[in-house]
């Protein structure tokens, strides 16, 4: 997820203009950044830094851009190629008249790269395949000729643009100008978000409204598949064929605060709502075909290693830990032994696993110290690692053999949602192609795992429909303090999570359990009325669950169970959140959803920080 700004007008500092609303959106990435100005003249001038915007903003303090008529600028979050500044947006064509930024991710990058072996590529991106696919069209339709006459160079920069959207496959908001019609922008977005304001005499576009609202707040919100020409008078709509569209503008009444936040009231429940697209982006491009070939691909880990690996050992730390806890009973699930620790606990046992196990790692920074130091000492055993992380160049992804990156975008909110989420997106395409190589998956049933994951993005939307009903059911407990989260099999780690959530922002006490120790001490501590969870959805253990449920009840407890169409026949709790149905493999990444958002609104009714609860931080660097 990266941040996207522009601007047609004749603002001298429309520099400071496009700075601004880099700055309201570093939120979106901030490894690197870049801007590029044009002149009336036709006239560009590009920076770019490894590094925030500040970095931006010094380098070109005392720069003096004259008759400005467009710019374009961006904030990265890198997930093609590392953070430097080769590699930050705006990119290039060969010969540096078209310039380029775009938010997404472009599937097909490899093969349309190889189709323009002529050109001077100049980073690790997928976006500049774009740029010189732009480049490329347009030299079609000129065949050769070159036009200095403005009204002829308008349609060929239209259909330029438009043939290579049509080429593209993934997801994309994309901004591009050209010097030899100045003062145009176009943009297209598909899956990705893309805004425009219109202004007197001048416009705007963003990722979103935070971009630019201090100078106007009448906005069109792209839909996909849909394409915008911009100068400082005109804002024009057209669809992927070329076809002209009507819109209806906007006014937003956000003030610039939640505007960054996209009109939430916090960074948490916006992330919580961005794990649809999290979850799309991390297995995009990774599911099919199923076996060898994808990880050889991204990863260059090759059949033989993956038949060699003995085992699996995960460790991790807080959220982390409780997505690889998931792991380890999908990967077994699956026909592979696994093991898992905490990293902080790790480092005295590296010595005596075994030295074929595949240590994987997760990390939604790739800086956490425990879990660093865990990695050190399992390479000094002798251990192959494997980092699953959000964060391209982090130290863990270094010192990683092998890495898959998530696609969630930066998490803001210190209570991490969408980073979950993502980690289990990439342990599922992990999973799957392991056990298909291994020969625990025949290609039959491989195929139809692949079918169901590549589903999971809708069902998460369809769960986020719970939200109102978490709410009257927060509002049911709002004078409890104690809460207990019961599961079994492959939900027990999100027990473990919803707990963890409830107590890192509501800072209410919260126990995690496996149902099966309920008679083991935990029923001790139920009371009238208290709240226990139960997630309680379609699984081989939900007569256990259900006998868990009778038990809490029995002795006064409330229960509140996360069920699906199926399950909810055959239990009796006090509230029922249902989700979709879908299979035990699958069941952690939905139910989690209402877990998070029993505990944001639990925190929201008392009052708290939920952005910022008290003694933590966003990643812990330091043992």
């Amino acid at each position: 997820m990266c941040g996207i700004v522009g601007y047609a007008g004749e603002k001298n500092n429309a520099w400071e203009v496009l700075l601004k609303g880099l700055k309201r959106l570093e939120y979106r990435g901030y490894d690197s950044c870049g801007i590029a100005i044009e002149s009336s003249k036709g006239e560009l001038f590009l920076d770019r830094v490894k590094g925030r915007v500040e970095a931006l903003s010094e380098k070109i303090s005392n720069k003096k851009y004259k008759n400005i008529s467009a710019g374009i600028a961006h904030t990265r979050w890198a997930t093609h190629g590392v953070p430097n500044e080769e590699n930050a947006h705006p990119h290039t064509d060969c010969d540096g008249s078209i310039v380029i930024v775009h938010n997404g991710i472009i599937e097909n990058y490899i093969e349309i790269k190889n189709e323009l072996k002529d050109h001077n590529f100049k980073s690790d991106t997928d976006t500049e395949v774009i740029v010189h696919l732009i480049e490329d069209n347009i030299k079609k339709l000129n065949k050769g000729g070159k036009s200095n006459r403005l009204e002829m160079l308008h349609p060929i920069f239209f259909q330029a643009f438009l043939n290579t959207l049509n080429k593209l496959k993934g997801s994309f908001a994309i901004a591009v100008i050209w010097n030899k019609v100045p003062g145009v922008i176009l943009a297209a977005r598909r899956f990705s978000p893309l805004v425009i304001g219109k202004g007197e005499g001048e416009n705007f576009l963003s990722s979103d409204v935070a971009g630019f609202l201090e100078y106007t707040n009448n906005v069109y919100f792209m839909d996909d598949d849909e394409i915008a020409f911009i100068d400082k008078n005109n804002i024009v709509f057209f669809d992927f064929n070329g076809k002209k569209k009507n819109k209806d503008i906007k006014k937003i009444d956000w003030d610039i605060k939640m505007a960054e936040k996209g009109g939430y009231k916090h960074f948490m429940l916006k992330e919580i709502h961005e794990q649809e697209m999290g979850f799309e982006n991390t297995i995009a491009r990774r599911v099919l075909p199923v076996g060898e070939y994808i990880l050889n691909k991204e990863i260059n880990l090759t059949i033989e290693e993956i038949k060699n690996f003995s085992s699996i050992q995960f460790i991790a730390c807080g959220t982390a830990y409780h997505a690889a806890y998931v792991g380890k009973y999908l990967f077994e699930k699956l026909g592979i032994k696994s093991d898992i620790d905490l990293a902080s606990e790790f480092p005295q046992r590296a010595k005596i696993i075994d030295k074929k196990a595949l240590v994987i790692a997760i990390s939604q920074s790739g800086e956490t110290a425990d879990t660093l130091e865990a990695i050190r000492s399992a390479k000094k055993n002798g251990n192959k690692i494997f980092a699953i992380t959000n964060t391209v160049g982090s130290t863990i992804s270094r010192e990683s053999d092998y890495v898959i990156y998530t696609h969630c975008g930066p998490e803001i909110a210190v209570a991490s949602t969408k980073a979950f989420t993502a980690q289990l997106a990439a342990l599922y395409v992990l999973a799957l192609h392991f056990s298909y190589i291994k020969g625990n998956l025949l290609i039959t049933k491989a195929r139809e795992f692949a079918e169901e994951l590549l589903e999971i993005p809708k069902l998460i939307k369809k769960t986020l429909e719970c939200e109102e009903y978490v709410k009257e059911i927060v509002d049911k407990f709002e004078d409890r303090n104690d809460y207990l989260f019961i599961a079994r099999g492959i939900n027990y780690p999100i027990a473990l999570e919803g707990a963890l959530k409830l107590k890192e922002i509501s800072y209410l006490h919260a126990e995690g359990y496996a149902a099966g120790e309920m008679k083991h001490g935990p029923i001790a501590i139920i009371s009238d009325g208290m709240p226990v969870v139960a997630i309680a959805t379609t699984q081989t253990e939900l007569d256990l669950i259900k006998g868990n449920i009778e038990e809490t009840k029995a002795r006064g407890g409330k229960v509140i169970a996360i069920a699906d169409e199926d399950s909810k026949k055959f239990i009796r709790p006090d509230f029922y959140i249902k989700i979709p149905k879908v299979s035990e493999y699958f069941a952690p990444v939905l139910t989690v959803i209402p877990l998070q958002l029993f505990a944001y609104y639990t925190a929201l009714k008392r009052g708290r920080d939920i952005d910022k609860p008290r003694n933590l931080a966003k990643s812990v660097t330091v043992r």
